[in-house]
């Protein structure tokens, strides 16, 4: 909560020019990021409402220093375009999850996880790189190979999750009908089978299939396992 009370202060202060201030809460941001996901893992405290809000909240960040750079001429418009039209290319993906009966979110990738970190390394560095002086500079040339990296990775990770999408919905059409469902009419008997002791009212034979617990008959095993 504290991360996403911190957004719109953390925009002001770009807005404002506080680059220092505006770094250190970035800093903060990251490593609270950190370290209630650990915590949360080892205290066993993770809830479907914290793998919704983690996130989003790295989310926010970015297109909070997305709107900021971008009013200060940091960064082109391009940049901007590439990376919100991502996130609306995956927008359908969680009412079609949520329609196949799941949570509505899928797991995150680790390549999703490495171009979200890349690009809130880059955007500090090149909020860093607006400055003068050769460390500046130094920033400047880091902080957009970071960018470069986070926009593809993050671009991969939305291909893979619509590809983990449609598997979901393939599996989603050939699964079996449901307990209790229909199973249709009857099949025609067989006029080549042969009546047994069972099927007469009469005692049946341990080799007879009607008795789950008997042995099959010697050379027939074809039965002898069953799927589970």
């Amino acid at each position: 909560m504290a991360r996403l009370v911190g957004v719109p202060l953390f925009l002001w202060l770009v807005l404002v020019e506080a680059d220092w201030w505006a770094l250190g809460l970035l800093v903060f941001a990251g490593l609270s990021d950190w370290l209630d996901g650990k915590l949360a893992r080892a205290l066993d405290q993770t809830s479907k409402l914290g793998t919704v809000l983690d996130p989003a909240a790295d989310r926010l960040y970015i297109l909070a220093t997305l709107v900021g750079l971008t009013i200060r001429d940091i960064i082109p418009l391009w940049l901007v375009v590439l990376l919100v039209a991502r996130e609306f290319a995956i927008l359908p993906i969680a009412p079609i999850v949520r329609r196949l009966g799941y949570g509505g979110t899928l797991p995150v990738h680790f390549i999703g996880k490495a171009g979200t970190m890349c690009l809130l390394y880059a955007f500090p560095l090149l909020l860093l790189g607006d400055h003068g002086g050769g460390a500046a500079t130094a920033a400047k040339v880091t902080g957009w190979s970071f960018a470069i990296w986070g926009t593809g990775l993050y671009w991969w990770a939305a291909v893979l999750y619509w590809a983990q999408t449609r598997q979901l919905v393939l599996a989603g059409r050939g699964s079996p009908p449901a307990s209790g469902a229909d199973p249709g009419p009857d099949p025609a008997p067989d006029p080549h089978h042969r009546v047994g002791p069972d099927d007469r009212g009469g005692r049946s034979d341990p080799g007879d299939r009607g008795d789950p617990g008997a042995e099959p008959p010697a050379g027939d095993q074809k039965g002898a396992e069953t799927p589970r």
